[in-house]
């Protein structure tokens, strides 16, 4: 049996505000022509297929088309779960009528313990899910809620549920969309959405998920954010910001067969790149430079102007250059006192959770308590369940 993994497709999001749905379009196509090349059995979407809870109309357009190329016109078998960036109610509608035609979308924790079947293999698909549900869905009384606060509490109930419903003549694979950590990855240093906490939560230990043959992630754009050899991360298919712009996007063909599992790594190219430019205000207006780029809306550019601009406009002179202009920033440091200080925007990956407690710590002078934590992070879940209707 052969799997195709990919993970973290955020359809609908922005880039600088420019939108990406054509690079996202352009990726997607090359997957599904891997897919029919390598004549996998189906294709895992680890999670974060939407951008946002409430996608925009054209995101959810878009989506809907390649999971109907996939689904319909080729018959592919689909194992997807809801992300942190999903709303899992609306991306959960239609479940019933849609695993008619092979396509799974498990968006609550009740469907993660009755795996799909194939000759092969069972696939467990376990979504993005915060404390809170798994103590909702488990009833948890409540002076049993501090064994329920982390995730990590909540999967030690949960992955010995999925394993206890393991048939032993067929190999077991698990989709799913956390930060998992493990001795493989501990001295890399993450980027885009690989923050310390995900959601709020400190992540999952590999080991957890030790039962498991192979574990198809999502969360972490960076397939070096990989746990393990058997729990790896395939990343996002396209460059989302200036941290991946130097990093190699693709998708992972898994071989399941009886000796066990074994994977490799598919590049995909990009059809738009984002370029990232560090130099002085001369030597990026200096055609000598520039020339040497695909520029009029080939390619994205993020630029770091080192020292002071001689200009009254640079971010202009500079579009006007290179076209895309998706980032603009100053090297602090060689910037003159008396020039105009630009501050960096703030990083968009960073979690509500954190960004809360980043500014209750620098208006109160303290951090937040862990019960103000669990406060924070339940009206969180319950303002993302009112959002999604």
């Amino acid at each position: 049996m052969k799997l195709l993994h990919t993970a973290d497709w955020h359809i609908g999001k922005e880039l600088g505000g420019f939108s990406l749905l054509e690079e996202q379009k352009a990726a997607f196509k090359k997957i599904l022509q891997l897919a029919l090349d390598e004549q996998v059995d189906g294709i895992i979407v680890a999670g974060d297929l939407y951008d946002r809870a409430i996608a925009p109309t054209s995101a959810v357009t878009a989506l809907e088309a390649m999971l109907r190329e996939m689904n319909l016109t080729h018959h592919l078998p689909i194992y997807a779960v809801s992300g942190n960036h999903d709303g899992a109610t609306r991306l959960g509608a239609g479940h019933e009528w849609r695993e008619q035609t092979n396509l799974y979308i498990n968006t609550t924790l009740a469907e993660a313990f009755t795996p799909v079947e194939t000759e092969e293999a069972q696939i467990f698909m376990l979504p993005f899910l915060e404390p809170t549900a798994a103590r909702v869905y488990y009833q948890v009384a409540e002076d049993e809620i501090a064994d329920y606060q982390s995730i990590e509490q909540v999967m030690a109930r949960i992955v010995p549920e999925m394993v206890a419903n393991f048939n032993p003549d067929k190999r077991h694979i698990l989709v799913t969309h956390y930060y998992v950590t493990g001795s493989d990855n501990e001295d890399y240093e993450f980027t885009s959405e690989t923050n310390s906490r995900v959601g709020g939560l400190k992540g999952i230990t590999a080991g957890q998920f030790a039962d498991f043959d192979y574990v198809a992630l999502g969360h972490l754009h960076l397939r070096e954010a990989s746990p393990t050899k058997t729990v790896r991360y395939s990343g996002s298919p396209v460059k989302f910001n200036t941290k991946e712009a130097q990093t190699e996007k693709g998708v992972y063909i898994v071989d399941v067969t009886e000796a066990g599992v074994t994977t490799s790594w598919h590049p995909i190219a990009p059809t738009k790149d984002l370029i990232v430019l560090q130099e002085t205000f001369e030597t990026l207006t200096d055609p000598a430079f520039y020339q040497q780029y695909e520029r009029a809306h080939a390619n994205f550019f993020s630029i770091r102007i080192q020292g002071a601009a001689q200009s009254s406009n640079a971010r202009a002179d500079l579009t006007e250059i290179y076209g895309d202009v998706v980032e603009l920033q100053y090297d602090m440091p060689k910037i003159a006192l008396d020039q105009q200080v630009v501050p960096e925007p703030v990083d968009d990956d960073i979690s509500n959770e954190d960004l809360i407690s980043q500014f209750y710590e620098e208006v109160m002078g303290e951090s937040l308590t862990p019960m103000q934590e669990t406060l924070v992070s339940d009206t969180l879940v319950a303002i993302s369940q009112a959002e999604e209707g």
